[in-house]
């Protein structure tokens, strides 16, 4: 008998994925369904900065499995003209105290996006 070593996601697993990713994709894309905040040194630049970021922001579709290991759409770094930029989607739960008991399910979860120059990270 042989183990594979190759990722077998079970299908509530990889449906639960999918909804997670969806609704990070909801909140980067519309800024629906979740809170959108921005760093100090990002809320400093120019409007039209920060409107070119959001935009670039929204329309990042280059996820791959090294800028997103586990399929959820939750975090990149990316480049809008000359600057580099960080995104990250955390979930927390309804108090905003701690993570989110599942994800997945929006009635349990506020979702905070949260855009930032790399050095504020």
């Amino acid at each position: 008998m042989t183990c594979s070593t190759e990722r077998v996601d079970r299908p509530a697993v990889t449906d639960k994925k999918t909804r997670i990713r969806t609704l990070n994709d909801q909140l980067r894309k519309t800024g629906v369904g979740g809170r959108m905040v921005m760093t100090a040194g990002v809320a400093a630049l120019p409007a039209s900065e920060i409107a070119a970021i959001l935009l670039a922001i929204a329309s990042f579709d280059a996820f791959d499995a090294d800028n997103d290991p586990w399929g959820e759409h939750d975090c990149a770094l990316l480049h809008v003209g000359e600057r580099q930029l960080f995104f990250k989607i955390d979930c927390y739960d309804r108090s905003l105290s701690n993570l989110s008991p599942n994800p997945a399910d929006p009635a349990v979860t506020i979702r905070v996006m949260t855009v930032m120059l790399p050095e504020e990270y």
